[in-house]
């Protein structure tokens, strides 16, 4: 059987999420394993062998995914939500969902935590830098989720979930399409209610509409996500998993996988990742796979 060439063993090593470190290594020395490996170097005109910048900036992102999960995971989780809120409010409305995961999935005394990091760091609050750096529909939604202090105890009161789920009904499907967020009613249930409580509105909704409440928010993204972290986060632990596993996923995909591995030990978010655990297998590589399935198994 023909071994393969060192091309092959590169692309091999280089291919999937993470780096295949020791299967790396064992070429690493021959300074000509770069013939042949066009996806990662070229020859210009004057037959310079030169780098494919884009390949090689995707290779650097690979190689920090180890790091990256090994920090968020040794960090003080009051400080790592801290520093995760700040850059997610610094990279702007493509990264607002981290704000939501980390205001919805977290309890009561972790999220107050993470704003009593956030003072100590950066002397503001998450609500003031909110408030002051966000213009669009968003802010409304975002600043209460993050302040919100919520009862944790599993009573549950149908009649009021009945009545809270037809005014979210009536928010979501008003006449004049308005931006859902900007209802005060809407924005009242979602950052005010427990989340027995708000699985409960988000059943009720079902018996009142031919849809659930996050099919007739597909196209209000944020806000979709909110009661996917608050009511079923399952479903959107499965879409993290299921987007960043993909063979074309993006670099905010796989930061989202990194993230809630290292931030998450819920049994709920296990079952999910047990589910992937085939795809793991086939599509992580090295010591980034060892410390994924590692955290999965605790």
């Amino acid at each position: 059987m023909a071994h393969p060439s060192e091309p092959e063993v590169l692309d091999q090593a280089l291919s999937g999420i993470g780096v295949d470190e020791k299967l790396l290594v064992s070429i690493l020395r021959k300074s000509h394993m770069r013939k042949g490996c066009s996806k990662f170097f070229c020859e210009d005109e004057r037959q310079f062998e030169r780098w494919n910048h884009t390949a090689i900036k995707s290779l650097k992102a690979e190689f920090k995914r180890f790091k990256d999960v090994v920090v968020l995971s040794l960090m003080h989780p009051w400080e790592r939500d801290a520093r995760l809120l700040k850059k997610a409010l610094k990279k702007g409305p493509m990264q607002y969902n981290v704000i939501v995961e980390i205001a919805c999935i977290r309890s009561s005394d972790e999220l107050l935590g993470a704003r009593k990091a956030y003072h100590s760091l950066f002397d503001r609050s998450i609500e003031e830098d909110l408030a002051s750096h966000i213009q669009g529909s968003e802010r409304k939604l975002l600043v209460a989720l993050v302040s919100a202090y919520r009862y944790e105890g599993p009573k549950v009161k149908e009649d009021t979930a009945r009545l809270e789920a037809k005014a979210l009904l009536n928010a979501i499907k008003n006449n004049d399409k308005r931006n859902a967020m900007e209802d005060d009613e809407v924005v009242r249930i979602l950052t005010t209610r427990s989340k027995p409580h708000l699985k409960e509105v988000y059943e009720q909704y079902k018996k009142f509409s031919d849809k659930t409440i996050t099919e007739d928010l597909e196209v209000e993204l944020l806000l979709k996500e909110t009661v996917e972290c608050l009511c079923t986060p399952q479903t959107y632990f499965t879409r993290v998993f299921d987007a960043a596993l993909r063979d074309d996923a993006d670099e905010d995909a796989k930061k989202a996988l990194t993230r809630l591995v290292a931030t998450q030990e819920s049994e709920e978010m296990k079952g999910v990742a047990t589910k992937f655990e085939g795809k793991i297998k086939e599509r992580v590589k090295g010591a980034y796979k060892d410390v994924l399935v590692g955290m999965l198994e605790k």
